[in-house]
């Protein structure tokens, strides 16, 4: 085998680029979770529409009341920040953090409480 061959030319060994992760998801269960909130606020007449958003940095669930406004509610998860102050993130309808944690159940707690006072009225 010819040690001068340069690589791109026929006969010569590439190697292959490292995998470097793409994007950030929820996986099933985090999911699983998130659209059982919507669907309980669907049922209780509080949302209407939801978008999901995944980049390189964060994965975002945002729920609307209706389809043309700002989301009521956006459930961010960002793994940079899991040794932190904890990868989920709930912000409300004007861009407020109203929670974050290391836990997806404890971030989504302010929602369930609301949901909660949208059955009782």
């Amino acid at each position: 085998m010819n040690s001068g061959m340069r690589p791109g030319q026929p006969g010569s060994v590439v190697a292959f680029p490292a995998r470097v992760a793409g994007q950030v998801g929820f996986d099933r269960e985090e999911l699983q979770r998130i659209l059982d909130l919507y669907g309980r606020m669907v049922a209780a007449g509080e949302w209407r529409d939801y978008a999901m958003d995944f980049t390189r940095d964060a994965a975002v669930f945002a729920a609307f009341r209706r389809t043309a406004e700002n989301p009521q509610a956006r459930i961010e998860k960002r793994p940079a920040l899991r040794n932190r102050q904890g990868m989920w993130t709930l912000y409300g309808e004007h861009g407020q953090v109203l929670k974050r944690g290391h836990e997806l159940a404890g971030v989504l707690a302010p929602m369930e409480r609301r949901l909660v006072k949208a059955v009782e009225d």
